[in-house]
C-alpha cells in the first residue's frame, strides 16, 4: 500500500498538541511504518502594528492537521482515537476510510510552508527511479541525476525513443517509484 496524505480534523487551537500526541502515539504503538508525517500548515505573514512590522506564524487552516500515512485499519484507528481528533476529512462517516489528497493539493499546502511532499532526505537520492505525474513527460519513469532543492527541481535521465535523456522537472511533478 502506498503513504498518502490525509486532513484530520481536530479541536481548533489544539492542532500543535494532536501533532505532539499523534507522533509519541505512533512510535509507542509501534505505527512509523504506517505513520510517517504529521504537519501543522502554516506560514509566516509580516503583521504592522503601530508604525512596526512583526512576523508572526499563522495557521493556514486552524482546526486542521495534514497526516502522512498508509491507510490501514490499524493506522486508521490510531489516529481516529488520538485526543483532540475530531475525524479525518474526505470520510462520509459510518466506518468508511477518508480520501487521500491529491498530490498536487499536498504540493501547495506545503510549497508554501517550503517543504516538500517527497521527504527528500529519505526517499530521494541520486540514483533512484521515480515517476513523473504532471507534465509534458507524465507516466514517464525516470533516474534521478541530480537535485536542486532551494529551487525545488530535480534532473531525470529518461528513456525518449530508445535514447537516455536528461530532463529538469519540478519536485512536485514526481513521485518516488
Amino acid at each position: 500500500m502506498d503513504k498518502q496524505w490525509y486532513v484530520v480534523n481536530t479541536y481548533s487551537g489544539h492542532e500543535n498538541k494532536v501533532k505532539e500526541k499523534l507522533e509519541m502515539r505512533a512510535e509507542s504503538m509501534d505505527m512509523k511504518d504506517y505513520i510517517f508525517r504529521v504537519i501543522v500548515p502554516e506560514q509566516k505573514v509580516v503583521e504592522e502594528k503601530d508604525g512596526v512590522q512583526k512576523e508572526k506564524i499563522k495557521k493556514m487552516f486552524p482546526g486542521y492537521i495534514l497526516v502522512e500515512m498508509v491507510m490501514s485499519d490499524e493506522a486508521w484507528y490510531v489516529v481516529r482515537n488520538t485526543p483532540g481528533v475530531t475525524g479525518f476529512i474526505g470520510s462520509s462517516g459510518k466506518g468508511a476510510k477518508p480520501t487521500p489528497l491529491q498530490p498536487y493539493e499536498v504540493d501547495k499546502v506545503l510549497a508554501n510552508m517550503g517543504i516538500s511532499r517527497i521527504d527528500v532526505d529519505k526517499e530521494l537520492e541520486v540514483g533512484a527511479k521515480v515517476k513523473i505525474i504532471a507534465g509534458p513527460f507524465v507516466g514517464m519513469f525516470g533516474v534521478v541525476d541530480s537535485i536542486d532543492l532551494p529551487n525545488q527541481k530535480i534532473n531525470l535521465l529518461v528513456d525518449l525513443f530508445g535514447q537516455e535523456t536528461s530532463v529538469e522537472v519540478e519536485l512536485s511533478q514526481i513521485e518516488v517509484a
